[in-house]
């Protein structure tokens, strides 16, 4: 009988706790997935309030995830109606708590900045991009970077790992890459970037910040100082992602 407050499932064959891999990876996909369209929402229209949303569902992920039990985790319980007919891969669940308290860990931040105190900046765009590289490279590749770190500060490592990578072991051919393969890659790329300044400009359209309408009262001294650009964006080029973002003419 699983008990309300339990992190990973217990296995006859299995000497330390273990999560299914699979379900873990279709979870992430779900959160990534969300958490770009609202990135993107924002960072091209200004609008926030999907990424607020979705900072608050991501905390409240991983507070279930990592405080409760993963068997209540919404994305997990997503994730495990969406693989239920695949055969379970079954991995460490210690590594995988440490991991995934890095994602609390970011969400409460996320949460803090975003949610209550209406942030943005540099630094709301740098949680959340490491947010969101984290989540990719679970979902596209597999590679857990927190069950990576996790090695770095426990004495025991980590048992059980995705692919086997916790054990040392030869690459089989059917994984080896050579030269040609490594020829091709670079071939590939190098046509890209011949064909990126090759291709026409696309025309420069005007900005979508809303101009004062006519004969509207001249801003407030301190409207004016709210939406005066700061030097980190005039640095950056970042000027009128800026005014959008804080909704300014």
């Amino acid at each position: 009988m699983t008990n309300i407050f339990q992190f990973g499932e217990h296995h006859a064959d299995y000497a330390v706790p273990v999560i299914n891999e699979r379900e873990a990876r279709a979870g992430a996909g779900i959160l990534f997935l969300l958490a770009l369209i609202a990135f993107m929402n924002a960072w091209l229209s200004g609008n926030f309030a999907p990424t607020k949303l979705v900072v608050t569902g991501f905390f409240a992920d991983f507070f279930l995830r990592v405080l409760v039990n993963p068997r209540f985790s919404p994305s997990l319980v997503l994730g495990r109606i969406a693989v239920r007919n695949q055969l379970p891969e079954y991995v460490g669940a210690p590594q995988k708590r440490f991991a995934w308290a890095i994602g609390l860990a970011l969400a409460s931040a996320m949460l803090y900045l975003v949610v209550f105190n209406n942030v943005r900046g540099p630094v709301n765009i740098l949680v959340c991009a490491l947010c969101l590289l984290l989540l990719f490279f679970e979902t596209a590749f597999g590679i857990c970077i927190g069950c990576r770190i996790y090695n770095l500060f426990n004495r025991e490592r980590a048992q059980l790992c995705p692919g086997g990578v916790c054990d040392v072991q030869d690459r089989q051919p059917i994984q080896q890459v050579s030269a040609a393969q490594y020829g091709s890659l670079v071939a590939f790329l190098a046509g890209l970037w011949f064909a990126a300044g090759a291709l026409p400009e696309s025309p420069i359209r005007g900005t979508t910040t809303v101009a004062p309408a006519p004969g509207s009262p001249p801003p407030s001294a301190a409207e004016e100082e709210r939406c005066r650009v700061p030097e980190f964006a005039r640095k950056m080029g970042h000027e009128d992602k800026w005014k959008l973002h804080n909704g300014c003419p």
